[in-house]
């Protein structure tokens, strides 16, 4: 083996396709309509391990639920788990490593069945339109502030476009000299055109 460290000395142009060639069946686990689930409960060094196993085709999804290494209970239900959701979080670690941490990647099904309940009982007592309203920004992931934005925006423009521009100004300054210069040469052909008239007149006075 090599002592060498670092990246490799010629980098690639593109990433590598595990199933490149090779056609994808969309109802399997992983296509479009049976997509991965969401990686919860491990720490960010176990997220990145599972991440990578994803990217290049090494992951192995379950089949069925595995059985938890404390309580013995068939309730693992994501690959490369070994404990489960409950036991992690009562003992404060990571589910893959079982390393104690602070703070875990994602949140658990729990969680967010509770925080799903609690909107449904505020929305409950609301009118239909407005139900319908927040169930939309909610599946749209608008908030608030974004109509704020969205309000200081449009007033911005209101005013920009009552205020007139230096670049506009000096354009209508221009228009004007042109238009000047134009008068003046018309005026000038005008003059000329007299002084002629006044010169045919006197010769044919003469004569």
């Amino acid at each position: 083996m090599s002592n060498k460290q670092g990246p490799p000395k010629h980098q690639n142009r593109y990433a590598w396709k595990p199933n490149a060639g090779r056609k994808i069946n969309e109802t399997e686990v992983g296509g479009r309509f049976r997509p991965l689930s969401d990686i919860t409960g491990v720490c960010l060094r176990c997220k990145d391990q599972i991440d990578w196993k994803r990217r290049y085709g090494k992951y192995k999804p379950l089949s069925e639920p595995a059985k938890c290494q404390l309580c013995s209970k068939r309730n693992v239900r994501q690959a490369y788990h070994n404990l489960c959701p409950g036991c992690a979080k009562e003992q404060g670690v990571c589910a893959k490593c079982r390393c104690r941490v602070d703070q875990t990647v994602g949140r658990d099904l729990s969680e967010v069945e509770a925080e799903q309940k609690m909107l449904q009982e505020a929305i409950k007592n609301a009118r239909e339109r407005d139900r319908r309203t927040l169930l939309r920004a909610m599946e749209k992931g608008k908030a608030k502030s974004s109509n704020k934005n969205k309000s200081a925006v449009t007033e911005e423009t209101k005013v920009g476009d009552s205020i007139h521009s230096p670049t506009e100004d000096q354009a209508e300054i221009g228009r004007n000299e042109d238009d000047n210069e134009i008068t003046d040469d018309t005026d000038d052909d005008n003059y000329e055109n007299e002084d002629e008239h006044e010169c045919e007149n006197e010769e044919n006075d003469k004569e």
